[in-house]
């Protein structure tokens, strides 16, 4: 097989045949993404894309594999520069764009170091763990979040193994191992329960060069009021905001507090907002119930948009320059569980959905919340969402999401 696209690329100009192979292989490994983007989820094209692209990352060559790479980068993460102009130096958007395409060529560049398919298909399998600058997104059993195979990391080992198979058996059986991936199909995935609680997800729409101003604050204060007004006279047990919907320090506004702990007598509430204490600033949930409330600080912050993943030496400097000291929350040791009219919600904010320490320990039901308006407009919640999916999917979890912009939904 290797000699066959070695034939073609000497027929054709070497430099231009690598140049399409590496496009075409990082459009089929990112078309899941789009097509849901799109609202078109057909689990038959996201089974046959996800199989090509792997494939063509096994035995394109090794130019081919940094073009992809590089596309690959720019397709699935050309969104996290936006969120760098409302720090005031939105003049690294592309910067930041073309950083992560690089990366990602060099991420998946590691493979391009040989042209043995089996030593590529033990590479690819490794990279499934890795996580460059600690930021997750990348994962490639993703592609079949939505499709007629699993997630698991054995069910990628066996498709990888499938696909590497023709290239060492000789005719009549040479596509015989294609059969293995019979074995990778998602016969039996973790079931997912539904809470017995009636819950409300708001939806909100702020963009984010508003969310922060003085003159929104009293328009957000009348549409919480509203939304949990609304909540309790149509039977809700729980209404659910989005992350940071209250834009300041909740534990300094104690007129709020003590409406929302009124109201909490008959509807719970959960929202998202902020917490300084001791000097320390937290992202934080609050949960109000029966005139009380708990309070969840995130776990898991989001690399280089709440904290900087490099040595210390480097962190102080870029904090500053790149992100106006803001970049400096500080954290919770470990999860936070609400207990809501006797049901067990694990507490997640925003990037923490898409974390599996998140889903260790005894978690049915997550509560999450998000403000996706940094990256309007974008793929990126459509990424997230899948994200969600493929843990919810992978532990038997179901995800009760309330966004900013776009995202707010139950994910199972």
């Amino acid at each position: 097989m290797i000699e066959k696209l070695q034939k073609l690329r000497e027929r054709y100009n070497p430099i231009f045949f690598d140049l399409i192979c590496g496009v075409i292989t990082s459009l089929l490994f990112s078309a899941f993404l789009y097509l849901e983007h799109f609202g078109i989820t057909i689990k038959f094209l996201n089974t046959i894309f996800g199989l090509l692209a792997l494939a063509m990352l096994l035995y394109i060559p090794k130019r081919a594999v940094l073009i992809a790479g590089f596309f690959i980068g720019l397709l699935w993460f050309y969104w996290i520069g936006y969120s760098f102009k409302y720090n005031g130096v939105g003049y690294m958007e592309p910067v930041i764009t073309v950083l992560f395409a690089v990366v990602y060529m060099l991420f998946f560049g590691v493979t391009a170091f040989t042209n043995s398919v089996a030593i590529r298909a033990v590479l690819l399998f490794g990279l499934s763990f890795v996580e460059p600058f600690d930021f997750n997104w990348m994962q490639i059993e993703l592609l079949f979040v939505d499709s007629y195979l699993g997630v698991f990391k054995y069910q990628l080992a066996l498709i990888l193994l499938a696909l590497t198979l023709p290239n060492y058996i000789k005719n009549p059986y040479k596509f015989a191992s294609l059969l293995l991936i019979l074995l990778s199909i998602n016969f039996n995935p973790p079931a997912q329960k539904e809470a017995p609680l009636k819950i409300k997800l708001i939806a909100t729409d702020v963009k984010q060069d508003k969310k922060w101003e003085k003159e929104s604050l009293r328009p957000t204060l009348e549409l919480i009021y509203k939304e949990i007004r609304d909540a309790k006279e149509q039977g809700y047990d729980l209404v659910v905001f989005p992350e940071s919907v209250f834009p300041f320090y909740m534990n300094k506004a104690n007129l709020v507090m003590e409406q929302l702990k009124e109201l909490s007598y008959e509807i719970a509430i959960v929202a998202g907002t902020l917490l300084s204490e001791e000097g320390k600033h937290y992202n934080v949930t609050y949960m109000f119930e029966g005139g009380n409330f708990e309070i969840a600080k995130k776990m898991v912050l989001v690399p280089f948009g709440e904290y900087i993943p490099l040595p210390d030496f480097a962190k102080k400097y870029i904090n500053e320059f790149f992100f106006a000291g803001a970049s400096d929350f500080k954290t919770a040791d470990k999860p936070t569980d609400f207990i809501i009219k006797g049901v067990k919600f694990r507490n997640a904010i925003c990037y923490e959905a898409t974390c599996e320490e998140l889903y260790e320990g005894d978690v049915d039901f997550m509560i999450a919340s998000s403000n996706n308006a940094w990256f309007y407009p974008s793929i990126e919640p459509t990424l997230q969402k899948l994200l969600m999916r493929f843990y919810a999917r992978k532990k038997g979890v179901t995800i009760y999401h309330s966004a900013n912009w776009k995202g707010t939904a139950i994910v199972r």
